[in-house]
């Protein structure tokens, strides 16, 4: 008999909520993570008094009331909603797209003179793609041509895009942008689900109400001691690399990285919101997020005289880097069946979260796959 019934390799939300979850049922759990700290990309410090997002913004969000239920027991949430804007050639620009773009960019003051004006734009477009014969949007470029046309795509989506993911549009895949929210009113929520917020006095709080009374490692790299930490366990929940898994067999998938610049600034309110877009391609940054908007609202956030901002920089990802998003492209969305096809051979090995998996997951859909996880579901 092992010592653990599970070893779990990462302890983001994925490996966290599983060996909650675990531990609850009565399993032996140890969570080993390569990082100096549990908590994967949600980790983060405290400067200033002002809780850092260290691996870029998280906002949670889910139409889930079980999910919603199920963190909130475990910490309680603020009342935060992301609004984001876009800083693009001198001007600012609220997002997602809704009647207070469409006045910033054409002085459309009603839903129906914004509904013209992009119909007029889509129906340019969509004349040159049956010119040209083409019966379909081919690659991103298109697609987002379609669907907002050329004025919007070129201020807003283009720079930042071709930044975000180190690719022309015209070589990214349509479905990365099909489901652009375009809103009629005047709503600048970015998100429509139910529920949004973030723990109250950060992540770190949800993981540690997480695995606490578990015994987890950190420093502690799989692939280094493999056989020792295979042979740790009846069970293992893997949450990192699958292409690292099974020793790049078929070769190495593609991810991009992000990496982040923070500055203290000796001001109580930087840029007014917590997130800022910068799309016009000669600024290096994708984004700069000013973390205390995360938790400070209205006058409380000048009763700190200082702000943390952090620039965001997009990259390719390279080994010893963090793989943030895979590159879900045609080609490495192949690759990635072809290893999808290994790991659903294994018996003794759970796959779980988007580098495991290979797919780009927010936070709660993650947590709703541990909650149902056949695995899990077995304990019952």
């Amino acid at each position: 008999m092992k010592r653990y019934d599970y070893l779990i390799v990462g302890s983001g939300i994925f490996g966290a909520v599983f060996a909650y979850l675990a531990n609850r049922a009565g399993k032996r759990c140890l969570v080993i993570d390569k990082r100096p700290h549990v908590g994967g990309n949600v980790y983060c410090t405290e400067q200033h008094g002002i809780i850092v997002h260290h691996y870029g913004p998280h906002i949670f969000h889910t139409s889930s009331k079980e999910v919603w239920d199920f963190v909130n027991a475990l910490v309680p949430f603020n009342r935060f909603t992301y609004m984001p804007v876009a800083h693009a050639k001198g001007k600012m620009y609220n997002l997602p797209f809704n009647m207070n773009t469409f006045y910033q960019m054409w002085g459309c003051t009603t839903p129906a003179e914004a509904a013209a004006k992009l119909h007029e734009q889509k129906l340019l477009f969509e004349s040159e793609m049956q010119a040209q014969g083409i019966p379909a949007p081919r690659n991103l470029e298109e697609q987002a041509l379609c669907l907002v046309g050329r004025d919007i795509y070129e201020k807003l989506i283009k720079g930042y895009t071709e930044k975000q993911w180190g690719r022309p549009c015209s070589e990214l895949p349509p479905f990365i942008i099909k489901r652009l929210p375009v809103r009629l009113t005047y709503d600048n929520n970015y998100f429509n689900d139910t529920y949004q917020g973030i723990p109250i006095g950060g992540y770190n709080k949800l993981i540690a109400a997480l695995l606490s009374g578990i015994e987890c490692r950190t420093n502690e790299d799989f692939f280094a001691h493999r056989e020792h930490w295979e042979s740790a366990a009846e069970k293992m929940v893997f949450t990192g690399q699958i292409d690292e898994f099974y020793n790049y067999r078929y070769g190495k998938l593609q991810y991009r990285t992000v990496r982040f610049e923070e500055e203290v600034h000796p001001t109580p309110n930087l840029q007014g919101c917590a997130v800022v877009n910068y799309p016009d391609r000669n600024v290096p940054y994708t984004r700069i997020i000013e973390h205390k908007h995360f938790e400070h609202f209205g006058d409380a956030v000048y009763a700190n005289p200082h702000t943390v901002i952090s620039k965001e920089f997009s990259t390719e990802w390279t080994a010893g880097s963090e793989p943030f998003y895979p590159v879900n492209d045609a080609a490495n969305n192949a690759l990635a069946e072809r290893y999808r096809a290994l790991a659903a051979q294994e018996n003794n090995v759970i796959f779980g979260g988007r580098l495991a998996e290979y797919k780009y997951y927010d936070m709660a859909p993650v947590i709703a796959n541990v909650l149902h996880h056949p695995e899990v579901q077995s304990w019952a």
